[in-house]
């Protein structure tokens, strides 16, 4: 475990990287045009703060509400999550990554134009999605991050990706051995269904078994309930809808759970 990256960018071994969900962007359905930029990044800022103060390791910013997603984003998307997060970049006091759902190029991008330090997404495989057919091209994007200069950006692979399935006949374990034997992901991220769904132990265990060398994140659902559970599996976790005022995802974020629930992980560490 000491020799994982986590504990030098993240600055801690079973780290917990919380979500900090931006509204709708300019171009997006459910974009706000009366109320604006500003609006989203007040409340980016009140997100992040709530974060913060409640003891979370490190933050990654995602357009979380830009549904219905796109497999590649618009560059007004772009633009717009590199504007708030240069604009709170004073205020970040924690590692930071990002997620441009669900573009790898367009995060890289950002990651480069901000200065994070990862980015999650689908890299590799092909699935039948809610989005329609999603083809990836890892090779294409491991080369893109070569060119502008973005090496050392971890790349966080996302395995089961929500709201989609696998379009081949092939089992997690497969999938997590040849990711990793292909593509050397820096960790593998593992999720339930949707946002908020509880990632499976025992699919966490059989990944972590699989590739015990890579970094392994349980990606959905954790929660003070099972949060013992899921870290003395996986080598850190990815928390969003857990530190929503109720638990509820459309919400934003409660800074008292995030507190009482930082305060169990680090019990736990």
């Amino acid at each position: 475990m000491s020799d994982y990256w986590t504990k030098d960018v993240l600055g801690t071994e079973k780290p917990i990287i919380a979500m900090c969900h931006l509204m709708a962007l300019p171009g997006d359905p459910r974009y706000d045009k009366e109320a604006g930029m500003e609006k989203g990044l007040k409340e980016a800022r009140s997100d992040l703060m709530a974060l913060q103060n409640g003891g979370v390791d490190a933050v990654m910013f995602s357009n979380e509400f830009s549904m219905p997603y796109l497999t590649e984003v618009e560059p007004v998307t772009v633009a717009a999550m590199a504007r708030i997060i240069g604009e709170l970049k004073p205020d970040i006091r924690v590692p930071f990554g990002v997620n441009v759902l669900w573009d790898p190029r367009a995060s890289l991008d950002v990651a480069v134009a901000t200065g994070a330090s990862f980015v999650r997404e689908i890299f590799s495989g092909v699935y039948a999605s809610d989005f329609g057919l999603w083809d990836t091209n890892c090779g294409a994007v491991a080369r893109h991050q070569q060119a502008i200069g973005a090496e050392d950006v971890k790349l966080l692979f996302n395995i089961v990706p929500e709201a989609a399935a696998y379009l081949a006949d092939r089992d997690l374990i497969s999938i997590a051995k040849s990711t990793v034997f292909n593509h050397r992901p820096d960790a593998l991220c593992v999720s339930g269904l949707t946002a908020g769904t509880e990632t499976d132990a025992d699919t966490l265990t059989r990944v972590k078994r699989a590739v015990p060398d890579t970094v392994v994140f349980a990606n959905t659902g954790v929660r003070p309930a099972n949060v013992e559970e899921q870290l003395s599996i996986a080598d850190g976790a990815v928390v969003g809808t857990t530190f929503k005022v109720n638990g509820v995802f459309e919400n934003h974020v409660d800074e008292d759970r995030v507190r009482a629930f930082m305060e169990k992980v680090k019990s736990l560490r």
